[in-house]
């Protein structure tokens, strides 16, 4: 068969690339012929295919400014899409993230009469959805108008039930998320101590690899609730690093507060180091991952931290709930910096707890490493 997707992608990075790349590469291991439009990107020319490790990739164009980004791709992948489908007979077309990409999956769906699935991937509906009227109209329109709606977690399918949308009950469906386990590896920490990239990681900031680490992977926006994880780190008992990994609007912001808190000598041992793709051999050099949310709809990175024998601390919301047991790790108050903190001491400090919730990590982690095909037509 062949299929369509339309969003993230890579070169593109983040939890909804991660999660369209593995199921564009399982539908091809299985002999289909998968398309994806996505946004612009410096390495994919505009309008032409690029074959990424089997998946025919078409990149548009537009520019990266917030409004005016998701206006652009909404206008130009309709149009890219609506020419696919006609010229290469698209069997399915599939949608990730609700708005754009999904509004423009179902537009074309109708207008060619083609199978529309559409993924929620979580800030979609817990942000998105939230942020005006016509932002809820434009999201109802498209969980009305497509065939399949799938929610990558059980309390993002409750938020898109609760639209109260004609028939969303029936036609929405889990497809969570997956973590490829040979991607992301557990080591002894022998080899670790003794790798390369980790003697270059932590020179390159000037990190103390004498003191564990703590870890954060993601957006940095307020969402992901990073200041909470940096007043916790000024109430440690225990002496350790901060690591921060990734990109966003506040970005600047924290890092001046850092500096700030620095200078006044409130806290010390964080490291930014922006946006990064070797998260892969990032995760293992560490000791513990946090991701202390507000709203999070699944949370793969913690998938990812799990696959590699660490333990985690996550939010007690959503789908890190769903992910994080009590023989992995520990579930802390977003709201709450010295319940994260006592969370945090709690596992670097109890050998017994920690090389308990190390040992769990990985068979965790591979509960969620099969890639299913979501499409219905597969299964008659």
């Amino acid at each position: 068969m062949k299929i369509a997707m339309v969003g993230q992608y890579p070169p593109h990075i983040g939890g909804v690339a991660a999660h369209m790349n593995s199921l564009a590469k399982e539908l091809v291991k299985k002999g289909h012929e998968v398309y994806v439009i996505t946004y612009p990107h410096k390495d994919l020319k505009k309008g032409e295919i690029t074959n990424i490790e089997g998946v025919k990739v078409i990149g548009t164009s537009g520019v990266n400014i917030p409004g005016l980004r998701g206006a652009m791709f909404e206008r130009n992948a309709e149009k890219a899409l609506k020419k696919l489908v006609k010229e290469e007979n698209i069997d399915i077309i599939h949608g990730h993230y609700l708005f754009p990409p999904g509004l423009v999956s179902v537009n074309v769906g109708q207008k060619t009469n083609t199978k529309t699935y559409v993924t929620a991937h979580g800030s979609d509906m817990f942000r998105v959805y939230a942020k005006s009227k016509s932002m809820q109209k434009a999201i109802k329109k498209v969980l009305k108008k497509a065939d399949v709606v799938l929610a990558v977690s059980n309390a993002l399918k409750d938020e898109i039930i609760a639209t109260g949308v004609e028939g969303i009950t029936e036609k929405t469906k889990i497809h969570w998320n997956s973590v490829d386990i040979n991607k992301f590896k557990e080591e002894t920490e022998e080899k670790i101590n003794e790798s390369k990239f980790k003697k270059d990681l932590f020179n390159e900031f000037n990190i103390d690899s004498n003191k564990p680490t703590i870890l954060f992977v993601g957006n940095i926006v307020k969402a992901k609730n990073i200041n909470l994880l940096i007043e916790a780190k000024k109430l440690l008992k225990t002496d350790c690093n901060l690591l921060i990994v990734g990109d966003g609007v506040l970005l600047k912001d924290l890092k001046d507060k850092v500096a700030k808190d620095i200078k006044n000598n409130e806290i010390d041992d964080v490291y930014f180091t922006g946006a990064r793709k070797d998260v892969e051999k990032i995760i293992p050099t560490t000791d513990l991952l946090v991701l202390p949310s507000f709203t999070e709809s699944f949370g793969l990175v913690l998938l990812e931290a799990l696959a590699c024998g660490k333990p985690v601390i996550g939010s007690n919301i959503g789908g890190i709930k769903e992910i994080i047991t009590e023989d992995v790790g520990l579930l802390i108050n977003p709201n709450d910096k010295e319940d994260l903190a006592n969370a945090i001491d709690k596992i670097l400090t109890d050998n017994d707890l920690r090389n308990k919730f190390k040992s769990n990590a990985r068979n965790r982690a591979k509960e969620f490493s099969k890639v299913n095909i979501p499409y219905d037509e597969f299964n008659k």
